[in-house]
């Protein structure tokens, strides 16, 4: 029954619930502008790689245009960053943060002085446009042994950033180029993941409502497909019935605190991403699968890895989130705080006030605004590095703003350690 409790936890918090209405939430508080669209300044380019000879990888390379008219120089860009989405979606889903990533107004008025920044985004196998060449929903020659887990989108993830990211930004000093993450929901665990596989890869982590856990290695298959009987008629009847618009549009009134943030023309998003040839089997193998192998000497415990995390890290979390709660967040924080590490890595915890599971498609600016400066700050340290102006600091874009608010007089931190609140305000 444990493994029956977690397989129906994970199918409520990612995969689009048939029972959403009971975790519904309203934004009584009234409702918000809608937000804005990319903006003309960036150019967002879908591309795609052929991974193992064996699977199509969609993703997407972002700049601003500027930055593409006048080419690449080295010697003027910062570090590029790699945007990680939550589950059932793509890349398509990260388009509002990219631009305000790459708003060049935005950094000039609030930030350092800007950098050439390149932002990407990718969909996971299984998910988005990643799916394996002749897909046949788990029967086909390509599709034969692979399994939809977390180890396996890691493993994509590490290919990804060496194969592709990596060789188009080499530094003019000779020293090995390193990345950004920012991940949304399942994204976050990812990070967690890659910074403790590959920490040689990544220059910070950013988690965002990042979801604990992941998996629910169910018993009787190891989620290799092609499935069997009885897993295959399992996913084929769940997957019927969460892709269909209604389920879409309860999970996300759920996921989100005000109802327009997202439309239509997301919840169709998100139903082309399962109109393909291998979703149900894909989603029967996704159920089964494993947690994440962290590395090679820890067990697959989140909390446990993210304590070993050598990188910087930056939590911010919609606090109107219904199931990545701030409690799990602050404690997530509590985690970083008792770090030791040579190299005294960087911790700070952002919170965002009417704003749930998607802060990045939700609350885009402000998110946006923190991260540039998180980025851009070469030489972050406990002591230099602020997210907002003094105590408070408000923004406004189109409707949307925020005011951040310290609230380190809530526990014992130094002031290096402060945490930060953001309010929207209809």
């Amino acid at each position: 029954m444990k493994k029956v409790s977690t397989l129906i936890s994970i199918v409520l918090v990612c995969a689009f619930c048939k029972h959403c209405d009971a975790l519904q939430i309203s934004a009584s508080s009234g409702s918000a502008q809608a937000l804005p669209t990319p903006k003309e300044m960036v150019i967002i380019e879908p591309k795609s790689w052929l991974y193992k000879e064996r699977y199509h990888v969609g993703y997407d390379v972002a700049k601003h245009v500027e930055y593409r008219t006048k080419g690449n120089d080295s010697s003027d860009e910062g570090e590029p960053v790699l945007i990680l989405n939550g589950f059932g979606v793509g890349s398509f889903h990260q388009h509002r943060l990219i631009s305000n990533l790459l708003d060049e107004e935005e950094i000039k008025n609030y930030g350092p002085p800007a950098k050439k920044r390149i932002v990407y985004g990718i969909d996971y196998l299984g998910q988005g446009r990643s799916w394996p060449v002749d897909c046949d929903d788990g029967n086909s020659k390509n599709e034969e042994g692979l399994t939809y887990s977390a180890d396996t989108w890691v493993d994509q993830i590490i290919q990804f950033m060496e194969d592709v990211i990596l060789p188009n930004h080499a530094r003019s000093d000779g020293e090995p180029t390193k990345i950004h993450l920012v991940g949304n929901s399942v994204g976050g665990y990812l990070s967690v993941a890659l910074a403790n596989k590959r920490p040689d890869l990544i220059q910070s982590i950013c988690l965002l409502n990042a979801t604990p856990i992941w998996g629910s290695n169910l018993p009787g298959w190891s989620g290799d497909l092609p499935p069997p009987f009885i897993p295959r008629k399992v996913g084929r009847f769940l997957f019927g019935n969460i892709r269909n618009l209604d389920t879409i549009g309860k999970y996300l009134s759920a996921a989100y605190f005000h109802r327009d943030a997202f439309d239509d023309t997301l919840m169709k998003q998100i139903r082309a991403c399962t109109e393909g040839k291998g979703g149900h089997a894909a989603f029967a193998s996704i159920l089964w699968s494993p947690p994440a192998t962290f590395s090679t000497d820890l067990p697959s415990i989140f909390r446990t890895s993210l304590a070993k995390v050598q990188c910087d890290t930056l939590l911010i979390f919609g606090k109107e989130d219904p199931w990545c709660t701030p409690s799990i967040g602050k404690r997530m924080y509590d985690i970083l705080r008792s770090r030791s590490h040579p190299n005294e890595p960087i911790h700070r915890y952002v919170e965002l006030e009417n704003v749930g599971h998607c802060p990045n498609h939700e609350a885009p600016h402000a998110v946006g605004s923190v991260l540039k400066r998180w980025i851009d700050n070469d030489e972050r340290s406990n002591d230099n590095l602020f997210l907002v102006d003094g105590k408070y600091q408000t923004f406004n874009n189109l409707g949307e703003s925020s005011l951040l608010e310290s609230y380190d007089r809530r526990k014992n931190i130094k002031p290096s350690e402060t945490l930060f609140v953001v309010n929207f305000h209809e």
